[in-house]
């Protein structure tokens, strides 16, 4: 999932455009971009959309951002969306606890149930408070659908005054969502960047995230697909180097060794996960996500 594009859930003539689009993911909103007297009208377009030929054939993760657990539009959010034909992900924005999580989970296990639907319903929660940031860990590890953590920085910084424009500003909350990642067994995904006329501003917060071990950034517009496409699948030569590993491995294990050199660097079995994981990444980039592995 190298690339997630935004859609409002109450424009119906943007969906085939999106599917149409090289996004890995596309991630239909019925929360921020939608007004509070459109909430049904959104659920009920999106729901067409998920029904929908195209979607049920399209091989992109679908993704719905519903409203938040404590809003008045949750639970109407879950009823219609469940048991729709091409729902890949439910993400949940302003999580802040994993008691939280838990209720989030018991409202889809109680809708999965009563429908019929033997496969748990995965959940991408958004991280975009001080104390969603704080207790990271603890709300991707409450449950096992929890399947990442979205980082949402314009909620995290705004209302504090804390300037996105300064790199170690955004470089301290994404380790921060990264090592909590890390430690549940989960991806970290980048949230959106809003200014659309800055694409090095994009393009310089993506290559930080990637470089943190983000998996993927969301895109507001097509415009900017192309740059997260580009950034978050690996380079010719890491891949060249990441497959000199996975050849030496063999060799290195019949002399009974379990760590060799490659490249004159030291490769024991952290290192060797990485290799193992993008000559994987780089097989599989058709494939609507893809997850690294956790230590």
């Amino acid at each position: 999932m190298r690339s997630k594009l935004f859609v409002p859930g109450i424009r119906p003539e943007l969906f085939a455009k999106a599917l149409a689009s090289d996004a890995d993911a596309i991630s239909l909103d019925l929360e921020d971009a939608v007004p509070e007297d459109k909430k049904d009208e959104a659920r009920a377009l999106v729901c067409d959309f998920l029904n929908s030929e195209a979607a049920q054939a399209s091989n992109k993760l679908l993704i719905v951002r519903v409203n938040g657990l404590h809003s008045p539009h949750f639970n109407a959010d879950l009823r219609r969306l469940l048991g729709t034909a091409a729902l890949g992900t439910v993400n949940v924005p302003k999580v802040e606890s994993a008691a939280e999580v838990t209720a989030i989970s018991d409202a889809l296990e109680a809708l999965e149930a009563a429908l019929c639907i033997t496969l748990p319903t995965h959940v991408l929660v958004t991280i975009e408070t001080p104390r969603a940031l704080r207790c990271a860990a603890e709300i991707a590890s409450a449950q096992p659908r929890v399947v990442g953590l979205q980082l949402g920085l314009g909620d995290l910084f705004e209302p504090y005054g804390i300037a996105r424009s300064e790199r170690a500003h955004v470089h301290a909350a994404m380790f921060a969502l990264s090592m909590a990642a890390a430690e549940a067994g989960v991806f970290a995904y980048d949230g959106a960047f809003s200014d659309l006329n800055n694409d090095a501003g994009f393009r310089a917060e993506a290559q930080l995230s990637q470089s943190l071990g983000f998996i993927g950034k969301s895109c507001i517009h097509p415009r900017q697909i192309a740059a997260a496409n580009a950034l978050f699948q690996p380079s010719a030569p890491e891949l060249a180097q990441a497959q000199r590993v996975l050849a030496a491995v063999s060799q290195a294990a019949a002399r009974g060794h379990g760590a060799f050199l490659v490249d004159g660097r030291m490769i024991d079995p952290p290192f060797l996960r990485r290799a193992q994981w993008i000559v994987a990444a780089a097989s599989s980039l058709s494939q609507s996500s893809l997850q690294p592995p956790i230590a």
